[in-house]
């Protein structure tokens, strides 16, 4: 692995990521290969998670298609030099700034979207100018061995390349020296990445997950939220880390609002969820039990069966959950439905403010004032007025957590700003250099320096078309003799 590393150091150094049209060509050859390899992807993902081929191209091809078109539409765009004023203090001179790559990312996916999330962070490191070292997740082979042949099919290793494994693997890696690490996925791995990257003071992004709630106040429409949190939930039959985790429903509207969330979820998935051949499976034995385990017979009002051959567990509403229930006391990463009654809005807030920050929170409500309450004063990653999940479907907008949900985001130009340093340049013009600056420092310097800025305010009120030209560099000459210096 360390030999590889250095090649692909060499290959950094040498200067090939950096013209715009090696990017742009690199992003075309994946796109193509991804295409190609649709059929297989499919496959692998219907092999690790039995995730339907709707529900593939859905969530994790057309979306990666989607944000690599988006990327080549606007990559040019990003990556130009951009102009800013320069403080009169550095008068005369042009100011700018200039995104360079970082050199060699770590980017390490997780399980529950495998394709998707591995290949949209590297879209990023590849249209930033970077090299990289991709590491997929092992508890979903299938799609890391697709990835690994896509990704050899397009790019030489000392570019990309992948490395399959588990927690060994992981380790790894994380010993050695990265310019930049990317990481998705659970908070406890989240800490331990970024402590190995403290070592080398490594930036990191580090998309994790969380209790994201799900607000209903007596004023929604219960049977669209009901739907729309039933899809936000069942998707990838809950292993998203954007999914509704709890809901809390204003107890006057909520023997109402679980007629409809049952009624959704059978018009999806039917009576059995586990009978459906569209039904996501958990991902291994050890994540099924789990899930089974944070299972309250008691509350069950809902579901609350499984099929311990496929892995699959039922779509579940727990009633009259408190805080201090087992499913509230970590993520669920299932099917699992918590309700929590509450008596108001301001009953809702302070449950969740007293909680770590989560990466995502849905509100339902026609109160305008309720939301705009909530996107002050509640502090998340991001999330939906009423709807969920779809926020992060965007390339328009970024993605990512806050506090313990994660640092950093990315997708569209957040992904190119996350893997590219941003330098920031003063160009000092040589036809002027103004002494005042210079030691010895006297009194006659200050009061010349009160009187030159003073004169510069002036001058910039009454000729800002020539400021501007001097500003930026152009036509010096001309300008210069229009001032009156």
């Amino acid at each position: 692995m360390q030999k590889k590393l250095e090649k692909q150091r060499a290959f950094f150094r040498s200067g090939r990521t950096i013209p715009l049209a090696f990017r742009k060509k690199a992003l075309k050859r994946l796109g193509r290969a991804i295409r190609q390899h649709e059929k297989e992807i499919y496959a692998a993902l219907r092999e690790d998670l039995n995730k339907s081929k709707t529900e593939t191209f859905m969530c994790e091809v057309g979306m990666t298609l989607a944000e690599l078109s988006y990327m080549l539409k606007h990559l040019e765009g990003w990556a130009k030099k951009k102009y800013v004023r320069s403080p009169l203090a550095q008068f005369s001179a042009t100011s700018f700034t200039v995104k360079e790559p970082y050199g060699v990312a770590l980017i390490m996916s997780p399980w529950n979207y495998p394709f998707m999330l591995t290949m949209e962070p590297l879209i990023g490191a590849i249209a930033a100018g970077n090299c990289a070292v991709v590491k997929p997740s092992a508890y979903a082979p299938a799609t890391s061995a697709v990835i690994r042949r896509i990704l050899r099919a397009c790019f030489p290793e000392e570019y990309i390349f992948v490395v399959e494994g588990g927690r060994a693997e992981n380790q790894a890696l994380l010993d050695q020296r990265f310019d930049y690490i990317f990481f998705t996925g659970g908070v406890t791995v989240g800490k331990e990445v970024m402590a190995k990257a403290a070592k080398h003071l490594t930036p990191v992004t580090l998309e994790l997950g969380g209790k994201s709630p799900c607000v209903v106040d007596r004023t929604a429409k219960l049977e669209l939220a009901a739907k729309r949190i039933a899809f936000g939930k069942l998707l990838n039959c809950g292993q998203t880390c954007v999914a509704p985790d709890y809901i809390l429903v204003e107890r006057s509207v909520k023997d109402e609002f679980l007629v409809y969330l049952k009624k959704w979820i059978v018009r999806m998935y039917g009576a059995d969820a586990t009978e459906n051949d569209a039904y996501v499976k958990m991902i291994n034995q050890k994540h099924f039990d789990r899930v089974t385990g944070l299972i309250d017979p008691e509350k069950v009002i809902f579901g609350g069966g499984r099929n311990e051959r496929t892995m699959q567990i039922q779509p579940t509403i727990l009633d009259d959950v408190t805080a201090e229930d087992a499913v509230m006391q970590e993520e669920i990463f299932g099917p699992i439905f918590p309700i929590l009654s509450v008596d108001s809005m301001a009953e809702a807030e302070e449950f969740i403010c007293k909680r770590e920050k989560p990466l995502a929170l849905y509100l339902f409500t026609q109160n305008k004032a309720l939301a705009e309450r909530f996107l002050r004063y509640v502090p998340f990653g991001g999330g939906c007025i009423n709807d969920t999940i779809i926020h992060l479907a965007t390339s328009k907008m970024g993605f990512g957590g806050v506090g313990g949900s994660g640092m950093g985001s990315y997708h569209g130009k957040k992904s190119f700003e996350t893997f590219s340093h941003e330098k920031s340049i003063v160009n000092k013009h040589t036809w002027m250099d103004l002494p005042v600056r210079y030691a010895p420092y006297h009194r006659i310097q200050r009061l010349l320096l009160r009187l030159f800025l003073r004169r510069i305010n002036q001058i910039i009120h009454r000729y800002p078309e020539d400021l501007c030209q001097l500003h930026h560099g152009r036509h010096i000459g001309n300008a210069v003799a229009t001032l009156p210096f």
